[in-house]
């Protein structure tokens, strides 16, 4: 019989034996499990037991992963010097061909699609011009999805995304470059100034010529008023005063009168007294006494 010594170790070495051989995989792994150097099965989130020493397991991230091209020189079709960075997004898809292909297919994917995304935008680059590649970012970011997409399908690797960080031409450059958007600026701020003053001469010349439409309006209904005026006083002395020029005359000193509202006294029984209640619609008011008319 064992002594209760040797089975209390016993016990431990075989408690600690399988906690060393218990592997827990998180949502966001997947593991492969190796028996003596050969793949032997695929791991799912969860837990795992491995015989010490004969199996191990290689735990892969799935989630979405993010490395940077470094910057890097890179001479564009015109022979300048750019300065050019860019940042791949990928993740490792998470069925067992792609985790086996990303661990299997390549030395350290993350190192390896660094490089191709570096070769890739020199390769890209080099076909452009400095101004052409800074105006044309999608297209650069599209070119280097694809040729990514393309060379890493065997990798088990999705490429999410790409992005340009910076195009950076040398100093010289980019001070001339400065220095005709600043021109490009103020020209078409002139053009717009221009334009400004222009459309406010416009303004005013179509404000005078409305006023001077008014005013020439005015004095033609004021022409034809008077007109209308002119008219009437010749009908009334062709009816009246023909051949009566000093009773005329008379008349128009009584209409200047009473425009300040004064009294005038009129013999009776004379022409202008018929004339005048003729033409204002009221008969001669007789007087006794004083043998006189009052208008």
């Amino acid at each position: 019989m064992i002594p209760l010594f040797w089975q209390y170790v016993i016990g431990i070495a075989v408690v600690i034996l399988f906690l060393i051989c218990i592997r827990i995989v998180r949502p966001t792994q997947r593991g492969l499990v190796e028996r003596l150097g050969k793949y032997r099965r695929y791991a799912n989130p969860g837990f795992h037991w491995l015989i010490p020493i004969v199996d191990q397991m290689v735990k892969v991230n799935v989630t979405e992963q993010m490395v940077n091209a470094e910057p890097q020189e890179i001479i564009t079709n015109d022979n300048l010097n750019a300065r050019v960075d860019a940042q791949v997004y990928f993740r490792v898809k998470p069925d067992e061909e792609s985790v086996k292909g990303s661990q299997y297919n390549v030395y350290d994917y993350q190192e390896q699609i660094v490089s191709l995304a570096r070769t890739t935008l020199r390769n890209i680059i080099g076909t452009l011009t400095l101004k052409s590649a800074n105006s044309e970012r999608d297209k650069i970011n599209g070119e280097l999805m694809k040729t990514l997409k393309e060379e890493t399908k065997n990798w088990g690797l999705e490429v999410v995304r790409t992005e340009l960080k910076e195009i950076d031409p040398p100093k010289d450059v980019q001070d001339t470059m400065n220095k005709v958007v600043k021109a490009e600026n103020e020209k078409i701020a002139a053009k717009d100034f221009a334009l400004a003053k222009q459309t406010e001469a416009d303004g005013l010349r179509m404000a005078s010529i409305k006023e001077a439409e008014g005013s020439r309006g005015a004095r033609i209904l004021e022409a034809e008023g008077e007109s209308q005026a002119i008219k009437l006083v010749n009908e009334a002395a062709n009816k009246y005063f023909v051949g009566n020029a000093q009773l005329l005359r008379r008349l128009e000193m009584v209409e200047k009168a009473m425009q300040n509202n004064a009294k005038i006294v009129i013999p009776a029984g004379t022409e202008l007294v018929n004339v005048v209640g003729e033409l204002a619609g009221v008969a001669p008011i007789l007087r006794k006494k004083e043998g006189k008319q009052n208008l």
